[in-house]
């Protein structure tokens, strides 16, 4: 062949077909595979990273497989935890069943003690009391000073005071004429219609002579020597009618018998004019002036026209309006220091003691409902009445009594009656430093209030002088609860009790809701019946409990437990048929931890399972650093924290159901925890899944982007290659026709 002589031309046409050739099986071969790049001859670059793309690509696709089987276990787990939680619910059903079935106890363990008198009003019942003692500040006697302490035998009125007007006439006596003009007479100018008010009584001047006949509610005051001439009416109620007389003229003595009367110096008693015991007649001194006495029990005063009282001597005021003339008492060692103003009142324990500026009045002289004890008139249902004239501190802590019960006076219906103190009581007193001892007695707490200056004057003001009440308490006896205390120990768990009787304030207990307010925080409840007997008893919870026992507790304590006794703590009864359906109930529940226990065991896929302690592991990426581990959970029974139950044991009470309700609430709460991680670890499984698929996806199309060939253009260029070789063809046919015609020259 080395012999072949080419032209250029020639070789240049072959050279050109060649190369056109060479270019058309390369563009034929891609447009057959698609790609640009089919070897490392093509572009080592790009088929160097295409090929590292596909790789990793391809490894992450293997990965996709074991991720799909991960999703399946975790969709197991989540069927399984599904199936558990409806399991769990069924169990709840059973043991609500439980809760709704008659309680399993006939009785339940309780505690009782009798009351007397309570009520579910009023748990406190009848309490017996003791008397107490209460001592007022001391009492002082009427000596100088005020510094001498009282006895029982001090009056509680004064020394009688007087008031000496000026002299009317150095001649005037008391028989000498009211109105008169002779040497000696008061002349006094008295008016029929005018009047006197004295000590609140009046005082009232009429016409004419003394009646022959009585007006109706007046008593004549008989005539007494040297004291009236017989002009002088008195009614019942203290009032006085002087007559001026036409016949017989009223006299100064009449004036001085009507002052006396009305201020209760003097008593009409029975028609005769009595000089009250202790006290001083008013009378006209030898210098012709009038000498007004005030009672013991009264300070006096006269009131009205000032002329009437200018004539008499008794004011130096004159002309028609009212002026008062007074007369004070005075104290002394025998008396009270602040002597006690008539009309005072003592309220003591709701009984009324009135203090009276009057004489003590006979028995005889009372009705049938009334009688007298000293210088104390009392009704013998506590309400007094104290005569100032003569009473005396030892009066007035016998009416004190009379209110309290401490002492009683039974009547006999003539005035009179026995006096006794009622048994077990002290009869109040008065100490050597003058203080009042009262006894309070056994019906009441004491309490006195006053009106007027009683309560001041016998030291029951307190310290100050100025309060408005004196109280004291009785001893609280056995029998009563109020002020004692109940305590229970915690019973099964529940809250200590401290329960105070009282009148339900202050956190004291009086009433039945109450107590069972505060019982139940502790799984006790109370009951009353119409005998006071009161039964603490165990709540439905703990119907199987015994009160006060070691392993229930409720033991009972308090000062209540020294007034009262309560039973021994009875043992609860069982009721047969109750626990014979709790029993089945117990039979059914334990069915479904069976189930429970198989079902966590079948919840696997392709030989894992989650929730049989096994372990998943994804790995996500072609280095294996990307990867999710989770770890499985043992959710048989024991796992989830129920054991099965025992008949005679669970489900006997309500406390022991919801016992196990609460270890099923735990059991369904601990599900639905690993439910929700299981969710997480699934969402972020499928994330990575989705993720990794996406992820291949850019890989091979950065792979292809690399190595695809463009099919238009290789096409095209093929179309192009093909024109050229046909050129190339036919241009090397020329040439190599035309060194034919040379040839051909030749020959």
């Amino acid at each position: 062949m080395s012999g072949i002589v080419l032209s250029a031309s020639v070789r240049q046409n072959l050279l050109s077909l060649q190369s056109t050739a060479d270019l058309l099986a390369t563009t034929q071969n891609r447009l057959s595979t698609g790609k640009s790049v089919n070897s490392a001859l093509d572009n080592p670059t790009n088929f160097f990273t295409a090929q590292s793309l596909d790789n990793r690509a391809s490894d992450i696709n293997n990965l996709l497989d074991g991720i799909a089987n991960g999703v399946q276990v975790l969709q197991a787990a989540n069927t399984g935890l599904t199936s558990l939680q409806k399991l769990i619910d069924s169990a709840k059903s059973i043991a609500n069943q439980a809760l709704q079935t008659t309680v399993g106890y006939s009785s339940k363990s309780s505690v009782s003690t009798t009351i007397a008198g309570a009520t579910a009003a009023d748990l406190r019942g009848t309490t017996s009391f003791a008397s107490a003692v209460a001592n007022s500040n001391v009492l002082y006697s009427g000596a100088a000073g005020g510094v001498t302490a009282a006895t029982s035998g001090a009056t509680l009125g004064g020394i009688s005071g007087s008031d000496t007007g000026t002299v009317i006439n150095a001649a005037t006596t008391a028989a000498k004429l009211l109105n008169g003009a002779a040497a000696g007479d008061a002349n006094a100018g008295v008016a029929a219609g005018d009047t006197l008010t004295v000590n609140g009584k009046t005082v009232t001047f009429a016409a004419g002579d003394v009646p022959t006949t009585i007006p109706t509610g007046l008593t004549q005051v008989a005539a007494s020597a040297g004291v009236t001439t017989g002009n002088v009416f008195t009614d019942t109620s203290g009032n006085v009618t002087v007559y001026l007389g036409s016949t017989t003229k009223a006299s100064i003595g009449d004036v001085l018998t009507a002052v006396d009367l009305a201020s209760g110096t003097q008593s009409n008693v029975a028609g005769t004019l009595t000089l009250n015991a202790g006290q001083t007649a008013s009378t006209v001194t030898g210098g012709g002036a009038l000498k007004l006495q005030s009672t013991t029990g009264s300070d006096l005063s006269v009131t009205g026209k000032a002329d009437i009282l200018k004539a008499l001597g008794l004011t130096s005021a004159t002309g028609a309006g009212n002026v008062t003339a007074t007369a004070a008492r005075t104290t002394s060692s025998t008396t009270v220091s602040s002597l006690v103003s008539s009309g005072s009142t003592l309220n003591v324990d709701g009984h009324v003691i009135t203090f009276k500026d009057a004489p003590t009045p006979s028995a005889a002289s009372l009705g049938a409902t009334q009688g007298v004890s000293g210088n104390v008139v009392t009704d013998g249902n506590g309400n007094s009445t104290v005569y100032l004239q003569n009473g005396t501190i030892s009066d007035v802590l016998k009416a004190i009594d009379f209110a309290t019960g401490v002492q009683t006076f039974t009547l006999n219906g003539s005035g009179s009656g026995t006096l006794a103190t009622a048994s077990g009581q002290t009869a109040s007193s008065i100490n050597t430093s003058g203080q009042l001892k009262i006894s309070t007695g056994v019906n009441a707490d004491l309490s006195i209030t006053g009106t007027g200056n009683a309560l001041s004057v016998f030291g029951l003001a307190g310290n100050t002088g100025t309060a408005s009440a004196f109280t004291a308490a009785r001893t609280s006896g056995v029998g009563g609860i109020a002020g004692k205390t109940l305590t229970f120990t915690s019973f099964n768990g529940g809250t200590a009790v401290n329960v105070t009787f009282g009148d339900g304030t202050n956190g004291t207990v009086k009433t039945l809701d109450q107590l069972n307010s505060q019982l139940q925080a502790n799984n006790l409840a109370a009951t009353i019946d119409a005998n006071g007997q009161l039964t603490i008893t165990a709540s439905n919870d703990y119907a199987s409990s015994t009160i006060g026992s070691t392993a229930a507790g409720g033991a009972i304590g308090g000062t209540l437990t020294s007034a009262l006794t309560f039973t021994t703590a009875s043992t609860p009864v069982q009721d047969v048929v109750a626990q014979s359906a709790r029993a089945n109930l117990v039979s059914q529940y334990n069915n479904i931890l069976n189930q429970i226990d198989t079902t966590s065991v079948d919840s696997s896929f392709n030989g894992v399972n989650l929730l049989n302690g096994d372990q998943l592991k994804l790995v996500f990426d072609e280095t294996g650093k990307s990867s999710l581990n989770i770890t499985g959970v043992t959710y048989n029974s024991k796992g989830l924290g129920l054991a099965a139950l025992s008949v005679g044991v669970d489900f006997i009470d309500n406390a022991a159901t919801n016992r196990v309700l609460t270890n099923l609430n735990s059991a369904s709460s601990t599900l639905r925890s690993e439910a929700s991680a299981l969710g997480s670890n699934l969402s972020v499984v499928q994330i990575r899944q989705d993720f990794n698929k996406n992820l291949i996806n850019v890989l091979q199309t950065g792979s292809s982007n690399l190595t695809l060939a463009d099919t238009n253009v290789e096409a095209a260029n093929s179309q192009a290659l093909s024109t050229r070789q046909s050129i190339a063809v036919s241009a090397l046919s020329l040439a190599n026709t035309s060194q034919q015609s040379v040839l051909q020259l030749l020959r």
